[in-house]
């Protein structure tokens, strides 16, 4: 081979192996900061405090009138886990909530606890990243146990996420907050539900959802309950009178504007929002911003 053949080879490999590394880089920010997939996947101790040594090894369990079971282990364990599963298995199953062949229940839905109808829409390329990031998780032997489904139920379209996003639209500070608070599934908790199913068309963050021990297990004895917030704009009801600043605490450092500490399960949040750039916390307030008053 001729120097200069090796020289463009190496070049190749250099550019190839940069990238994979950004596209690690870019799926760890993700998973650990405005996804916080490990505040459903990672085992608490007594205190509410995650186990770190098994990240991602399974969490929380739901009882719910549709649903009962265990955040799945999603560590690259090759038995109790997604390491037999192919990158277009775990792509799929983030986004149209399908599980593979792999998997210990092929072909069945994931349970409507797994916001897939808000990680629909994740760009192609973080999808990627994140996927990447996952192969790079240490192993966790975890079996948890196999879910009980009590009824089908189809989660309700997500507006932003059946539009969509482009990796150009990100630019616009709004779009971009849009795009963050919809793969960080914010909506999820804060709009209330009718008959089960989120009313995102005309209750969009009016807050009311109620969360108690005996629907989620795995949080301190102590925790009595909670209900979500109004995170509309609305002055009074919602953060409309809120400062940037006092916003951006809240998600960061779990205090009210009040002063007042947030309760579980958004405090459990805030360690993971820390994380998040300045741009994505502005651009995340931008768009919050945006959300219509509601009482």
């Amino acid at each position: 081979m001729s120097l200069w053949l090796m020289l463009a080879f190496t070049a190749i490999l250099s550019v190839g192996s940069a990238a994979a590394e950004d596209a690690v880089e870019r799926g760890g920010y993700l998973v650990t900061t405005i996804i916080a997939c490990g505040n459903c996947h990672t085992p608490k101790d007594a205190n509410g405090q995650p186990i770190l040594s098994r990240a991602l090894s399974g969490g929380l369990s739901f009882e719910t009138p549709n649903f009962s079971g265990t955040a799945s282990n999603i560590t690259p364990d090759l038995e109790t886990g997604i390491g037999r599963w192919s990158d277009l298995d775990i792509k799929l199953a983030l986004t149209t909530g399908v599980r593979p062949a792999a998997a210990r229940l092929p072909g069945v839905p994931l349970s409507d606890v797994m916001p897939t109808h808000f990680y629909k829409a994740l760009l192609p390329r973080d999808v990627d990243a994140i996927v990447a990031y996952l192969r790079t998780v240490s192993p966790v032997r975890n079996e948890v146990p196999l879910p009980n489904y009590k009824r089908e139920v189809t989660p309700a379209p997500y507006p932003d996420a059946e539009i969509g996003f482009t990796p150009s639209s990100l630019n616009d500070e709004v779009r971009r907050g849009a795009y963050l608070a919809t793969i960080g599934h914010c909506m999820g908790c804060h709009t209330p539900r009718t008959k089960g199913l989120s009313d995102f068309r005309n209750s969009l963050g009016k807050g009311g959802t109620r969360y108690d021990p005996a629907f989620v297990k795995g949080y301190p004895s102590a925790w009595k309950g909670s209900v979500a917030s109004n995170i509309t704009s609305h002055p009074q009801a919602g953060i409309g009178a809120w400062t940037d600043a006092e916003v951006k605490r809240a998600l960061t450092q779990g205090i009210a504007r009040d002063g007042r500490e947030l309760d579980t399960p958004m405090k459990d949040h805030t360690p993971y929002f820390r994380g998040m750039t300045d741009e994505d916390l502005n651009s995340l307030v931008a768009w919050l911003r945006t959300v219509p008053p509601l009482e």
